[in-house]
């Protein structure tokens, strides 16, 4: 337990800036709380079979952390719960090492059904502010949902998704940044599981179809007006009324 506890701490100072002190972080942090009933209190009496005793820790728990954590849930090791408020962590629910999960996360189940009806996160998932992970899935090593997408569907390892429902961005989508990033120690840990440089993978294909269609319409103008300047008719091409206004179209979307 104390090992647990000493790495917890080490993975809080890695990955939250306003971690101060080791005393700050076991007195402040409702996520290391929460952690602790579960593995010292409500994990042990569930798989004794004292469900109603394990049920009930679990529930002071959440009284006294906003978390809520099935004593059934199956945690490993360094998971931060970042804080914490409104996280719920299904019965059934299973989380990797070096997960980080911010508050509002849910891991919920979609079926009646008993046996496996919550999802599985791999390695070193981060689930940012919001998101909901759910039914028996699995969210592959690495991977990243951003804050308040909602995911029904597997990730492979690495990906990143945002959404509603989510979304898999592609590499072609994550190199699309409209600014740099600052510079950063931390480079493959990105907070809330989401830079300011990506985008609902929907809304980028709008962006491109509406410039595409501007630029098609320039083409087609200027076309036309050769073909006028040479005394061809050319019929429908003339009766465009407005064009597309891409810019504002745009700017709707952003």
């Amino acid at each position: 337990m104390f090992k647990y506890l000493r790495e917890d701490i080490k993975a809080i100072f890695e990955r939250d800036p306003a971690a101060r002190s080791t005393w700050e972080i076991l007195t402040c942090y409702p996520g290391v709380h929460a952690l602790i009933f579960h593995r010292l209190l409500a994990g042990p009496c569930w798989r004794l079979g004292l469900r109603w005793l394990a049920r009930w820790f679990s529930t002071i728990a959440r009284w006294m952390t906003g978390i809520e954590i099935h004593p059934g849930a199956v945690i490993g090791r360094r998971v931060f719960i970042d804080h914490g408020m409104g996280v719920v962590i299904g019965e059934t629910a299973e989380i990797g090492d070096d997960c980080t999960l911010y508050h509002g996360v849910t891991l919920g189940g979609t079926s009646w059904n008993k046996g496996k009806r919550h999802p599985t996160l791999g390695c070193g998932v981060v689930i940012g502010a919001g998101a909901k992970i759910l039914g028996p899935i699995l969210i592959g090593d690495g991977a990243k949902v951003g804050s308040n997408a909602v995911v029904v569907r597997e990730m492979p390892p690495g990906t990143t998704a945002v959404g509603i429902p989510a979304r898999i961005l592609t590499k072609d989508d994550e190199k699309k940044k409209a600014e740099p990033e600052p510079p950063t120690e931390k480079k493959d840990f990105s907070a809330y599981a989401i830079s300011r440089d990506l985008n609902d993978p929907i809304m980028l294909a709008l962006h491109q179809l509406f410039d595409h269609v501007a630029k098609t319409e320039e083409s087609l103008a200027a076309i036309t007006e050769r073909l006028r300047g040479q005394g061809i008719d050319c019929g429908a091409a003339d009766k465009v009324e407005k064009p597309l206004d891409a810019a504002s179209l745009n700017k709707i979307l952003e």
